[in-house]
């Protein structure tokens, strides 16, 4: 038993590392949303430069168009002029491959008025018309108004499938159509700059940090830092598109195989997402952790010895004076004063105590007499409702098995102490009148009460009990095996078939010991012994139902399996019976081990009350699985 110094320091100790642990989880949990949140800020803040970049190259895309449609037709124009003014240009491809060059044009198609090719820099589309292709339709307007000047959009060509922006218009005598391609290098450079992942690259202020646009119908990854998943669908990553609609300021997950945190917005027909993986999101919270650690253990061994030092100034160092007083009268000074007067309570405490030495004197001269009419071992109790304590004798403890501190608790309060008689009363033993079970002890209980004052006689019978108990155990219970004997187990059964309808599917199993002459002869008597007390065991414990098993005398054995659900259990049980009968080892003396046999044979029960009977039926089954095992063996 501890001092209450241990006990306050340990109990500080306990306390204050219980505070560190919560005030740790707290602040973890704190730094977690505030990672969290702070990963939340930088991608809206991140998605605002996105659209703020897109906006302005869209801008940027819009003025580069209009001004290369400008370009082409201006080209388309100039060159009209040049074969205007020089028509044998037209008989030459190499001529007009130079003029190409001159004005910066890739190719120069001249239609006829029938919107047919039949001069260029290209020979190999001459024969081409207006209906040989989707982007040559185009332009087949120009046939029935000729003052078109049309330019069409970036589109790859009929032939070649390359990117190219057409432009085209009649001369001015109106004999040809005049068509110009370009490449629109700037447009797609433009273009380009619209393109997500090139926005992504220019957004890599966290390195650590992957962005990604995914289509809202798709689920398609149309743009990304991370490369290898362009083209893949979320689900392939770890995502997918509920998720994200339903957590709109972040949510955690696993990412590629890497629990992250992410954030996504609705950008137009994607949303736009930014994912940082755990590992570097809480990066800085374990060295944060540390150092608070180290705080609050600090500050939390200050306050637990400051705390603990008072406490023992004040309290401990109190209780430590009461104790002596008490020690003192305890050992027979009852002329002991108690007077501690460092606190109200212990003032308090001091004046009680007098009180209840001055009863405990009146009391003992009551007691005294009460035992000195007796030699035997005796404690007596007596409590009044308006007192608190209760009034005991020293036997009283002693009898009832109680611990020091738990005898003073019982008689600091009566209704306490009355409990714990109640609760001793729920513990009868069979055949006796007012004895009861308690701690391992038998103890005989009466109390005499006039309304007001309740006195009680507690007498240690343990002794008796058991004299008593040991001659009924050896009557009915096997002394080398603790099973019951034939005595035993006829009474068990007599009282078990008496009420049939308790006993649900149950059976009779005979037994018989195989081999045990050769084993007494081969190993001793005291081999065979321990062959019985083997199979003695098995058919102890056996079975996952109730189980009640018997030494009928020599190698014979009786197993009685009742309260079961079903026969077919009841074969299970047999089953398991045959399986252990050809698979069981026994140790003997010495180290010595045997294969464990016997033969047995049962007998259900059924509406069957008349259990010698079946008794009798399970013993020739039992001897025909013995003759069966024989001739097996031979």
């Amino acid at each position: 038993m501890q001092t209450l110094k241990k006990i306050i320091s340990r109990y500080m100790r306990s306390v204050t590392f219980f505070l560190v642990i919560v005030l740790l989880a707290l602040i973890l949990y704190i730094q977690i949303i505030h990672e969290q949140k702070q990963a939340l800020e930088t991608a809206t803040e991140t998605f605002s430069r996105i659209g703020q970049l897109l906006e302005k190259n869209q801008e940027e895309l819009a003025e580069t168009k209009k001004a290369y449609r400008q370009t082409c037709l201006h080209n388309a124009e100039a060159i009209s002029y040049i074969i205007e003014d020089n028509p044998s240009v037209l008989n030459s491809v190499e001529e007009l491959k130079k003029i190409a060059a001159l004005m910066e044009v890739d190719e120069i198609h001249i239609f006829d008025t029938t919107g047919r090719i039949y001069a260029g820099t290209h020979p190999e589309y001459f024969d081409f018309t207006f209906d040989s292709g989707e982007q040559m339709m185009f332009f087949k307007p120009m046939l029935t108004d000729r003052s078109l000047r049309l330019v069409q959009d970036i589109t790859p060509n009929t032939a070649e499938e390359k990117l190219m922006q057409y432009s085209a218009l009649w001369s001015r005598d109106e004999n040809f159509i005049v068509q110009v391609g370009m490449e629109p290098v700037n447009v797609l450079k433009a273009t380009e700059k619209n393109e997500l992942s090139y926005i992504f690259s220019l957004l890599r202020v966290n390195l650590n940090a992957n962005y990604y646009a995914v289509n809202r119908e798709t689920g398609e990854i149309v743009g990304a830092t991370d490369l290898p998943s362009v083209g893949r669908n979320l689900a392939e990553i770890g995502l997918d598109l509920d998720t994200i609609a339903a957590h709109k300021n972040g949510f955690p997950a696993t990412v590629n195989g890497e629990r992250s945190y992410c954030v996504f917005r609705e950008t137009g027909e994607n949303y736009i997402g930014r994912i940082l993986s755990c590992r570097d999101l809480y990066q800085r919270i374990p060295a944060t952790m540390a150092a608070l650690a180290v705080c609050l253990i600090t500050i939390a061994m200050i306050l637990s010895c400051v705390v603990t030092r008072y406490m023992n100034r004040y309290v401990v160092e109190g209780i430590h004076s009461i104790n002596e007083k008490l020690h003192s009268i305890a050992q027979g000074n009852l002329d002991e004063v108690v007077a501690i007067h460092s606190s109200v309570e212990f003032a308090e405490l001091s004046s009680y105590i007098n009180r209840m030495k001055k009863s405990i004197l009146d009391n003992n001269r009551k007691m005294s007499y009460v035992l000195g009419k007796t030699n035997m071992f005796i404690g007596v109790y007596e409590y009044n409702r308006h007192m608190k304590r209760v009034r005991i004798t020293e036997h009283v403890p002693k009898v009832l098995a109680l611990e020091p501190g738990e005898a003073e608790r019982l008689s600091a309060d009566y209704e306490v102490f009355r409990e714990f008689i109640s609760d001793l009363r729920k513990n009868p033993v069979d055949d006796e009148t007012c004895v009861f079970s308690c701690r391992n002890r038998y103890v005989k209980l009466e109390e005499i009460s006039d309304g007001e004052d309740i006195f009680g006689v507690v007498i240690d019978v343990t002794e008796e009990i058991e004299k008593r108990k040991k001659i009924e155990a050896e009557r009915d219970f096997d002394l080398l095996t603790g099973l019951y004997n034939r005595r035993g187990m006829e009474r068990k059964l007599s009282a078990l078939f008496g009420e049939p309808e308790t006993l649900g599917h149950s059976m009779i199993v005979m037994a018989d010991a195989d081999n045990l002459k050769v084993i007494n002869d081969t190993y001793g008597h005291d081999a065979g012994d321990a062959y019985l007390r083997e199979i003695a065991g098995l058919f102890r414990d056996f079975g996952p139902g109730n189980c009640i098993a018997a030494r009928l005398g020599g190698d014979e054995f009786l197993l009685f399996l009742y309260q079961y659900d079903s026969e077919q259990e009841l074969s299970d049980a047999a089953a398991l019976l045959a399986d252990i009968q050809n698979h069981s080892v026994a140790s003997l003396n010495d180290g010595v081990q045997v294969p464990l046999r016997f033969s047995f044979g049962y007998s259900l029960t059924g509406q069957s009350t008349d259990y010698e009977k079946l008794m009798k039926e399970a013993d020739e089954k039992m001897y025909e699985d013995k003759r069966e095992r024989k001739e097996l063996s031979v």
